[in-house]
C-alpha cells in the first residue's frame, strides 16, 4: 500500500468512526425517550423524526440516484434500497411489477445495532413506517401508493420488510400503512439489483455518504425533540444521552482517531481530531494545562432553519462521556452561544 492509500484508508477509518458514534447517539436518543418519556412519546418523536426525514430528502434523494423516471412502487423501493445501502444498511430489494416492489431490512437491523434492539417497543418501529414509508405516494403526488409491512424484526420476526403496493384508488390515511403478517417477502437476488454507477459514486464519495448517513439523523433529530418536549426536556435527554453514548464509546472511537486515555492534554487533541474527522473546523489554545478550543460553527447543524441552543446539548453531552472515557477530572465546558453558525468556545481541563 503506497503512503497515499494508507492516508486515505486513515481518513476512512476516521470517517466511519465518527459514523458509529452518530448512530449509536441516535439509537441511544430513542432508547433514552422510551425508558424516561415512555412508548407514546417515543413513538411521536420517531414519527416527527422520519416523517421531516421524508420530506427534506426523499424527493432530492430520487434525483440524485437517477430514480425519479421509474415507476412510483418501483422509485420508493430502490430508494430505500440504495440510500441505506450507501449508509452501510443491511437491505434487500425485490421486484415484482411495476406497481409492486419489496424492500427487506434482514437481520441484524442497523438502527437497533446490537441488544438494543430489545428495548424497542413494537410502536416505535411502526412509527417509523407512518413518517416515512407511508408518506412516499403523498410526496410523489400518487395517493394510490401505500406501503404494506408484512413483518417487524422488533416483534421478533426475522428482519423488517414489506412492499410498496400502487393501488387502483387513492388511499385514505390509514390505508398507506397496513399489515399483512401472513406473507412472506421473496428471496433476494443481489444481481438483479439495482446499483450505483461507478463513475458519479466511487469510493471516496461513497466513504464521505457512509459518515453523512449517520450524522443526518442527528442533525434531523436534535431540532425535533427540542419542538416537541420543549427546550428544558429536550436538552436533558439529548444531554444525557450524550454522556451515556460518549462513555461507552470513547476506546472505540480513539483507536481509530489515534487517540488515547490520559488527562485533559490528551483529550483536547482527542477533540482536535474528532472537529477534522467530521469537518469543523477548530483551533486550540494552552495555558497552564487548561485549553481553550474554539470551534467554528457546527457545520451540520449551520443551515437547520429551527435550530434551538438547546441542540447543543448533544455536543454537551457527548464531549462530557468521551472526557469521562478518556480519564477521570477531566472537566469540560461550553461557554454560552446562541447559533450553530456561530463559534463555539470549549474550555478543557
Amino acid at each position: 500500500m503506497t503512503g497515499e492509500q494508507d492516508a486515505r484508508e486513515t481518513q476512512w477509518r476516521k470517517w466511519r468512526s465518527v459514523a458509529d458514534l452518530y448512530h449509536a447517539f441516535f439509537t441511544g436518543l430513542i432508547l433514552t425517550v422510551v425508558t424516561r418519556r415512555g412508548t407514546a412519546d417515543a413513538a411521536e418523536f420517531v414519527f416527527r423524526v422520519f416523517r421531516r426525514q421524508q420530506q427534506e430528502r426523499f424527493l432530492p434523494g430520487l434525483k440524485k440516484l437517477g430514480l425519479d423516471s421509474l415507476p412510483p412502487a418501483v422509485a420508493a423501493a430502490q430508494y430505500h434500497y440504495l440510500s441505506n445501502w450507501i449508509g452501510g444498511v443491511h437491505v434487500e430489494y425485490m421486484y415484482e411489477t411495476d406497481r409492486k416492489a419489496w424492500i427487506r431490512y434482514p437481520p441484524p437491523r442497523w438502527i437497533w445495532k446490537g441488544t438494543a434492539i430489545c428495548g424497542v417497543p413494537g410502536e416505535v418501529s411502526r412509527a417509523m413506517l407512518r413518517g416515512w414509508h407511508a408518506n412516499n405516494g403523498v410526496a410523489l403526488g400518487d395517493l394510490r401508493l401505500g406501503f404494506v409491512c408484512t413483518k417487524q424484526s422488533v416483534d421478533g420476526q426475522d428482519g423488517l420488510e414489506g412492499y410498496y403496493c400502487e393501488y387502483d384508488h387513492p388511499l385514505e390515511l390509514d390505508q398507506r400503512l397496513v399489515f399483512a403478517r401472513h406473507i412472506e417477502a421473496p428471496l433476494f437476488d443481489p444481481n438483479s439489483a439495482p446499483a450505483l454507477p461507478v463513475d458519479s459514486w466511487p469510493k471516496l464519495r461513497l466513504e464521505k455518504a457512509y459518515r453523512n448517513y449517520a450524522m443526518e439523523y442527528v442533525k434531523t433529530a436534535a431540532p425535533v425533540i427540542v419542538q416537541v418536549f420543549g427546550p428544558e426536556d429536550a436538552s436533558y435527554l439529548l444531554h444525557l444521552t450524550g454522556r451515556l453514548i460518549g462513555m461507552q464509546y470513547y476506546d472505540e472511537v480513539a483507536q481509530a482517531l489515534g487517540g488515547r486515555r490520559g488527562r485533559a492534554t490528551e483529550f483536547a487533541a482527542f477533540l482536535r481530531t474528532l472537529f477534522e474527522s467530521q469537518d469543523d473546523i477548530a483551533d486550540i489554545t494552552e495555558s497552564e494545562g487548561q485549553f481553550e478550543i474554539r470551534q467554528q460553527g457546527w457545520k451540520l447543524m449551520a443551515d437547520v432553519a429551527d435550530y434551538h441552543p438547546a441542540c447543543a446539548s448533544v455536543l454537551t453531552g457527548l464531549f462530557e462521556g468521551l472526557a469521562a472515557g478518556c480519564g477521570r477530572h477531566i472537566p469540560v465546558h461550553l461557554k454560552p452561544n446562541s447559533a450553530a453558525g456561530a463559534p463555539f468556545v470549549w474550555s478543557i481541563g
